[in-house]
């Protein structure tokens, strides 16, 4: 008998990896065959090593790039060629991409979560333009939108009828990973050129205009002259790289640890004593919900994604795009006081209750089986 097949796309590899194995384990365990669809050879090879058969798709992040009517041409023919009970995609492009070269298929079912629509309040008016149009022509082709945030979900009711959409909370956040002693604790800051009593900022993040790093290390300098202990761990890789680098060595800021790109984020939040995300955009991140779960407060922007995690004076703070003050006083706060660090922390780890991996999965598979019934 002929295995079912379902398929998981994404413009790179690193984000199913990074955020689907659960999703694609349980597609395993009740018998299906796991495809994958993307680009990257590193999270390829660890995605080949759960048995997940993959396509390389020429995506390219920019919707207005030629590579992706290769990438178009190469998924009509993968969908000629093989069937599948059910396509599961996102990020944007990929997105878009993937349901035009499914549309015309007669078999199978095709899911989209919007993991953060690149349409979205006070979101430049050509993005608008061009996302929300290419999404209202999409949405013809969808059997089911998933959203993670509310901002999302209410702006999905302009594309779909209520029946065809659904509000999850996001991927699933887990901690599966023994804890640190204190000894292990030192001995791994000391790795990282820490001192035992330093207090650690943790950023995590690619390295982009959108993740708005800049908007902490402009204020890095007055941070680190009234609060001495804080150190700042920048985790991540991406085109702004050298830039913020430059920006660093130019102002002279201390304290600063550029980590790159890191697998062992969880070790690193044990060690962590506040996260920060000044995103301008943002689905619903994972690296908070990370962060939540250990029992950090997380200092954010007042952002789509991040309001739905933080709640200000609550699990942290909560403060507006570029209000320096704002920014200052949240960090001042936290660093100072340790009983609300502890107090802040218990909150988060309460409030991620419903975000965690056995709870989001769930409702992930209640979708799927009402889908493939």
């Amino acid at each position: 008998m002929k295995k079912m097949k379902v398929l998981f796309v994404a413009s790179v590899y690193r984000h199913l990896t990074a955020f689907h194995i659960p999703y694609i384990k349980y597609f395993q365990s009740q018998g299906y065959e796991v495809w994958a669809a993307g680009t990257g050879v590193a999270d390829k090879e660890i995605l080949e090593k759960y048995q997940v058969k993959c396509v390389d798709i020429p995506f390219s992040r920019s919707p207005l790039s030629l590579k992706n009517i290769d990438a178009l041409n190469v998924l009509k023919r993968l969908f000629h060629k093989e069937k599948f009970e059910l396509v599961h995609v996102h990020t944007p492009v990929a997105s878009i991409l993937t349901r035009a070269a499914f549309r015309k298929s007669n078999y199978g079912k095709i899911i989209y979560t919007a993991h953060g629509f690149h349409f979205f309040k006070g979101a430049p008016k050509l993005n608008w333009l061009i996302y929300f149009t290419a999404e209202k022509v999409a949405a013809k082709w969808t059997d089911h939108l998933i959203t993670i945030n509310e901002e999302d979900y209410q702006n999905a009711q302009n594309l779909l009828p209520s029946e065809k959409i659904s509000y999850v909370h996001g991927v699933g956040v887990e901690f599966e990973h023994e804890f640190f002693t204190e000894n292990e604790k030192k001995h791994f800051k000391k790795q990282l050129g820490l001192s035992d009593k330093a207090i650690v900022i943790s950023y995590i993040a690619e390295l982009n205009n959108n993740k708005n790093h800049q908007f902490l290390l402009r204020n890095w300098g007055r941070l680190k002259q009234e609060n001495p202990l804080i150190e700042l761990l920048v985790i991540g890789n991406g085109e702004k790289e050298n830039d913020l680098k430059k920006y660093v060595e130019k102002e002279n800021l201390l304290g600063i640890h550029f980590l790159g790109f890191r697998r062992d984020v969880l070790k690193l939040l044990q060690i962590s004593d506040v996260v920060a995300l000044l995103s301008h955009r943002e689905g619903l991140p994972k690296s908070i919900m990370e962060a939540m779960v250990v029992g950090i407060p997380c200092v954010v922007t007042n952002t789509r994604g991040l309001r739905d995690l933080i709640q200000s004076n609550k699990n942290g703070f909560v403060v507006n795009h570029e209000d320096d003050t704002a920014l200052i006083t949240a960090f001042t706060k936290l660093v100072q006081s340790t009983e609300l660090r502890g107090t802040m922390g218990k909150c988060a780890k309460e409030s991620i209750e419903p975000y965690l991996m056995d709870k989001v999965l769930m409702e992930y598979i209640r979708i799927y089986k009402n889908l493939l019934k």
